[in-house]
């Protein structure tokens, strides 16, 4: 976890700088640039520091180890559906979903009951059918 405590503390570090440049430019008359940028540094500042502390109490993992092997890494990482078509349909009520934000109630309805019915559809894909498990 190296890598990524020193990822987000490096953007922490990059934000503060970037949000003290800004503020000095505009001659702080305008506070919310800089302010927005302090509060994004803080953000990853935080995320680095739970990575740094995380990895503290966590064993080394293989990825950590520079002079680790690829073999080191390998094992289960999971079932993955490799021919699942309700992803299109969960990204396509998604869609009709956040138009219906931008247009209307009544489009954001029907988008939240496709969703509802696609996630359904996309977590129980496994209980019946020829891919029941």
């Amino acid at each position: 976890m190296k890598v990524e405590f020193r990822l987000f503390a490096g953007i922490g570090v990059f934000f503060v700088i970037i949000g003290s440049v800004y503020g000095m430019v505009t001659h702080w008359s305008e506070p919310v640039g800089p302010f927005g940028l302090y509060l994004s540094g803080g953000v990853a500042a935080l995320i680095g520091f739970y990575l740094w502390e995380t990895g503290r109490k966590l064993n080394a993992r293989p990825e950590d180890d520079p002079m680790g092997q690829i073999s080191a890494a390998e094992g289960e990482y999971g079932f993955f559906s490799p021919h699942s078509w309700w992803p299109l349909a969960v990204a396509a009520s998604a869609g009709v979903l956040f138009l219906g934000l931008a247009v209307g109630w009544w489009l954001a309805i029907i988008g939240l009951s496709l969703s509802a019915l696609a996630t359904i559809g996309w977590t129980f894909e496994y209980f019946r059918g020829e891919h029941a498990v």
